[in-house]
């Protein structure tokens, strides 16, 4: 461990930051055609699943959760002219179409209900039963013809010597799949897009805010957001082309933002919160970049490293040490709320032990 000086910084993005990307980079793009080969093959199984593109590390599908964990997202066909719904009803049914006495909870923050009288157009497989009860989209009913897909397509594809569904208690499908120089867990979530219009449940921006400018708001606002099925009886709200929208052009200002952010993602990896499904994922931090950003938004707060740097960790410190992290669009969301709080403690003693005597590790 050496001081926390300019030279050891670029050292340190050089021959850590730099080898990582290049890592990572080389695992998406295997793992993309293997998932690129399987979706082409659902799609053709069922036209309700889009194939994948294979773009490389900046595909808008493929989220690096962790050097060997991704998340993809598969877009759902046939359901357009998305539209709010302010109506209120219980629901008294399990994913399997039984009756219930009492009613099924209520969403949380980043969940809603999804009917397909939502969408002004929608293919006629949306109305059957297979996936549809009493109007409603259930995401346990699409994951199950989603897995069910993906087992016969791992099969034709002759791809069970490199990719296995793993079991899993919940409705979501995850596979491993086999690179020639690791094993990388994928979760793939079938996903509504709807780039039309801006979820009410996210109000954002917050009043007098000087980042992002109100151009770059009315613009990120433009692209929509998607609905994702990671639940049961509930559809997750996400944002992928805000997120990216906000991240491009973040230091055109000549700023080290995200400087300050590739460092702290090696620094999580490296010492702080390190394994195959760590407690803290990339999403988690890029949470942490856009509220510091949003906190500190003038061009000065970001022209030196060493104090943009320890800002953005003092920050994620904080989070980590309260087990609490506002999700950045939909701020009643803790993205904390289920994580294991002894790792959580963990992952905050060594923050601490960091802020101390702030140090890269350059070995």
């Amino acid at each position: 461990m050496k001081p926390f000086t300019e030279e050891d910084v670029e050292f340190y993005i050089q021959n850590k930051v730099e080898r990582r990307h290049h890592l990572v980079s080389k695992t998406v793009d295997e793992v993309q055609k293997i998932i690129q080969q399987l979706t082409i093959e659902i799609s053709y199984r069922d036209t309700r699943f889009q194939a994948i593109s294979n773009s490389g590390v900046h595909n808008e599908n493929f989220r690096v959760l962790a050097p060997s964990h991704f998340l993809v997202t598969v877009p759902l066909r046939g359901l357009t002219g998305y539209r709010e719904r302010q109506v209120r009803h219980w629901r008294y049914y399990t994913v399997h179409g039984a009756k219930l006495l009492s009613p099924v909870r209520d969403p949380e923050e980043l969940q809603q209900w999804l009917e397909v009288e939502q969408f002004s157009k929608s293919l006629q497989q949306w109305h059957e039963t297979e996936v549809n009860i009493e109007g409603d989209l259930v995401p346990a009913k699409v994951l199950a013809i989603f897995r069910e897909l993906m087992e016969k397509s791992i099969t034709s594809c002759n791809l069970s010597s490199k990719v296995s569904i793993l079991e899993s208690f919940s409705s979501v499908v995850r596979v491993t799949v086999e690179t020639p120089d690791s094993q990388v867990e994928v979760e793939l979530v079938p996903t509504v897009e709807i780039p039309t219009c801006w979820p009410e449940k996210a109000r954002w921006p917050r009043c007098f805010k000087r980042w992002p400018s109100q151009e770059k708001v009315q613009c990120i606002k433009s692209f929509g957001f998607n609905l994702l099925a990671r639940s049961s009886y509930h559809w997750q709200l996400g944002f992928s082309r805000a997120e990216r929208m906000l991240i491009e052009g973040l230091d055109e200002d000549g700023g080290c933002r995200m400087k300050c952010f590739r460092v702290m993602r090696q620094m999580k990896e490296d010492v702080w919160c390190t394994g195959n499904k760590p407690v803290l994922t990339t999403y988690h931090l890029q949470m942490v970049l856009f509220w510091t950003c949003e906190k500190y938004s003038r061009t000065k707060d970001w022209r030196c490293f060493q104090e943009g740097f320890l800002r953005m960790v003092q920050k994620l410190h904080k989070c980590v040490s309260q087990h609490f992290l506002k999700h950045y669009f939909i701020r009643g969301t803790n993205l904390l709320k289920y994580a294991n709080t002894s790792d959580l403690d963990l992952v905050a003693g060594k923050l601490a032990v960091f802020l101390e005597n702030p140090v890269l590790c350059l070995d």
